[in-house]
């Protein structure tokens, strides 16, 4: 009853609200005091209303003391909520920026030595800058502030916050199993930035429970996009001239460009006719298509490559294939043979493959860092690391996936619906796992769900099963988080259910959880008993679902692609 109540509330009173839940507040009268004497300093030596505005805004961080002197000095005399946060995502991309500058310094420093090192130094320099772009956003977004809409900027702001942090961790992941310690300098440079987002992530979470707890939403009552609004039940990047053919038939859809290695098309390659993508001021789907054919080519969907569409003849009639590997030579970010960084991405009716083989351990046939990303009818294959979900929000429907170690990964908010993951034979002295998830901070938006998927086996493992474990996941990161419901589970899958990283690393801090699947590999009865493991009812997996955990309402539908919004009838 409060709660509905307090929806009526006149709009200034919930602006203060709002603003004083932003900061940690414990009440509606310091924002008014604070308010009316910005940068006053009582006497007798009491801290200034600018001082204990950052201390509360601080309050619910992991990283306070960080917090407290990066914002103290460049507050100055202010103490509004909403300028200190945009401040604070001022300072963590001031401190990426010199990130950034160093990292271009050790790569000077560096010469001659261990040629990974060289590689996963100019990766950090484009995984920090993502970062940056992310933060920017996010920055952008609280300039833009309206208290009346206030519901529609949490989900991108946290979306955008653990992307920033998941580059990060890119970038240093790069420097794993290398020579030297440039690795442990980089950790030092990016120790700042990192608790100054998660910082800012901190902030943004407790934000987003006061929301709930005051039950506020906007006028209309509807969640509208906030960097993608909605027109006629589509997102403005979906131009009304593309938004059609994504519903119809290929007969009817006229691509931008064709793709066809027997002549019939403008180009033969992939890479050939990304070159006809506006990179400017383009918020109309761009759409090429690939005719049947293999095509070798290692191919890049840079940042500024939004809202392209890639559709082919079929996901084994049409493949993209690649070999780059980590024994090859490759940081596992640069094995993939079709990267995706652009955002609004979507392939219909593909194959994306990396021919390495298993003994080449790491390699990547499909990363997505696309946000709103979908891939429909695809296959995916390889073997140690086949698909990384790399972050940002992605839906996978209808997919085909294989591989042995990892072979689902990455640091994504992504949802599998009605998707076949196919667990390989791997090398002699290997298991198998499904997905190794990495999420790094426990207010992160990432996770993998798998819904109404099928966990099976190649007939190649089948036949020698007895030889070899395979588990749903295992935690690459400190607080990886998984969900399986509603699927069926093959006997493939050991009776444990989920596999260790390192010793009991991570077992009291992650999140996993099997809810409503079926099949012999579904029985839970000798299931390890972590911490993390968590026993969920029905109701409360609705959580998981593409319409909460990705916000999938806003944006899937447009696309045509089949979509299940809540839990399904299976």
């Amino acid at each position: 009853m409060e709660k509905k109540n307090k929806t009526k509330t006149p709009i200034i009173a919930v602006c203060c609200i709002l603003l004083v839940a932003m900061a940690a507040t414990v009440g509606v009268l310091f924002w008014k005091s604070s308010k009316g004497s910005a940068g006053s300093t009582a006497s007798g030596g009491q801290v200034s209303t600018s001082s204990k505005a950052v201390q509360q805004l601080c309050q619910p961080t992991d990283y306070k003391e960080t917090c407290v002197n990066a914002l103290s000095g460049p507050a100055g005399n202010t103490s509004d909520p909403k300028q200190l946060i945009q401040l604070a995502f001022n300072v963590t991309v001031k401190h990426l920026g010199e990130a950034i500058r160093n990292s271009s310094f050790l790569k000077q420093a560096q010469t001659d030595k261990d040629p990974r090192i060289q590689d996963a130094l100019e990766n950090c320099r484009e995984l920090l800058e993502f970062s940056i772009d992310d933060l920017q956003k996010s920055f952008d977004a609280f300039e833009s502030f309206d208290v009346t809409r206030v519901n529609d900027y949490v989900t991108d702001l946290k979306t955008w916050l653990s992307g920033a942090i998941t580059y990060q961790q890119t970038c240093l992941d790069g420097f794993e199993n290398t020579t030297g310690n440039t690795g442990e300098q980089m950790k030092k440079y990016l120790k700042l930035s990192g608790e100054l987002t998660s910082n800012g992530l901190a902030i943004i979470t407790e934000f987003s429970k006061a929301l709930s707890s005051y039950n506020v939403h906007s006028p209309t009552g509807s969640r509208k996009l906030l960097s993608d609004e909605i027109s006629g039940g589509f997102p403005t990047w979906l131009s009304a001239g593309r938004r059609e053919l994504l519903q119809v038939s290929l007969a009817a859809v006229k691509p931008n460009v064709v793709v066809a290695q027997d002549g019939s098309g403008k180009y033969k390659t992939i890479n050939e006719a990304l070159k006809d993508i506006p990179l400017k001021g383009n918020n109309s789907t761009f759409v090429i298509y690939v005719k049947a054919g293999v095509y070798k080519e290692n191919v890049n969907i840079t940042k500024s490559m939004k809202n392209l569409y890639l559709i082919g003849d079929g996901p084994t009639k049409t493949t993209i294939t690649g070999s780059r590997s980590y024994v090859g030579g490759y940081n596992t970010y640069k094995t993939a043979t079709f990267s995706v960084d652009g955002n609004h991405f979507m392939a219909k009716d593909i194959g994306f493959e990396n021919s390495a083989g298993g003994e080449k351990h790491q390699a990547v046939a499909l990363r997505v860092a696309s946000d709103r990303a979908v891939i429909y009818n695809c296959q995916i294959d390889a073997y140690q690391d086949t698909l990384y979900a790399h972050a940002h929000r992605q839906f996978y429907r209808d997919c085909t996936i294989s591989g042995t170690v990892d072979f689902i990964f990455g640091d994504a908010a992504v949802v599998f619906q009605n998707c076949k993951m196919v667990i390989r034979k791997p090398l002699d002295n290997q298991s198998c796992m499904v997905t190794a998830q990495g999420r790094t901070d426990k207010r992160g938006t990432t996770g993998i769900v798998l819904q109404n998927c099928t966990i099976t086996a190649a007939p190649e493992y089948i036949a020698v099963q007895s030889q070899f474990k395979s588990y749903l996941g295992r935690p690459w990161k400190n607080f990886s988080r998984t969900v399986v419901m509603q699927s069926q589970i093959d006997s493939v899958i050991d009776p444990a259910g989920w596999a260790e990283w390192m010793g009991d690393v991570n077992l009291n801090t992650l999140w996993y959880a099997e809810v409503d699947n079926r099949g012999p590999g579904a029985v839970q009865t000798n299931r390890v008993k972590w911490p993390g493991i968590k026993k969920i009812a029905t109701k409360d997996a609705e959580m998981f679902t593409a319409a909460k955990f990705i916000d999938g309402n806003t944006w899937i539908p447009a696309t045509g692609v089949p979509y299940a919004a809540g839990m399904m009838n299976v």
